[in-house]
């Protein structure tokens, strides 16, 4: 077996070299979503640090693409983001200072500051769609269509149910 197909099959046990037992399953799928999405981030990270870009930044841009010309308030981006974070204001400030995006106080109340992506903000995405494209490909490839419907499908109701425990 090649090193890479050893690393494709370990278990979570095996490569956190945990050798007991987790307390329960669903402790094991925790650990185990966990140290998924981290090893996924790291991919992703790695494109994204070629243009400068961390992931949240990333994220940013991508929500205000897709917002259109009239951009977002500030607080509507912050609930957008896949990681929340408390200092939208500071990330959005070095994004600014990077020329990716622009913020404009609302006319009508002046406490409302609306975000917009720059065309240098749309270039630097149109740059990184294929090589993101492609760790998105090779992501998923490790499961084939019914299978990613039934994965997002799961985690949805994972998602869901923590809020409902939670609220």
């Amino acid at each position: 077996m090649s090193p890479q197909a050893t690393r494709a099959s370990s278990t979570i046990l095996e490569d956190i070299k945990q050798t007991r037992p987790f307390r329960s399953k669903a402790q094991e799928a925790y650990v185990t979503l966990l140290r998924t999405a981290d090893e996924s981030k790291r991919v992703v990270s790695r494109v994204l640090e070629s243009e400068g870009v961390t992931l949240q930044q990333y994220n940013v841009l991508r929500i205000l693409r897709g917002a259109g010309d009239t951009g977002l308030p500030t607080l509507s981006l912050a609930e957008r983001m896949i990681e929340r974070t408390p200092g939208v204001t500071r990330l959005i400030d070095r994004m600014e200072k990077k020329g990716w995006v622009c913020r404009e106080r609302c006319t009508e109340d002046r406490r409302r500051v609306w975000c917009q992506i720059t065309e240098d903000g749309q270039e630097l995405l149109a740059r990184l769609d294929k090589p993101i494209d492609a760790v998105d490909d090779v992501l998923a490839g490790a499961l084939g269509p019914g299978e990613l419907d039934a994965f997002v499908e799961y985690l949805d109701r994972i998602r869901g149910h923590v809020r409902a425990s939670i609220d």
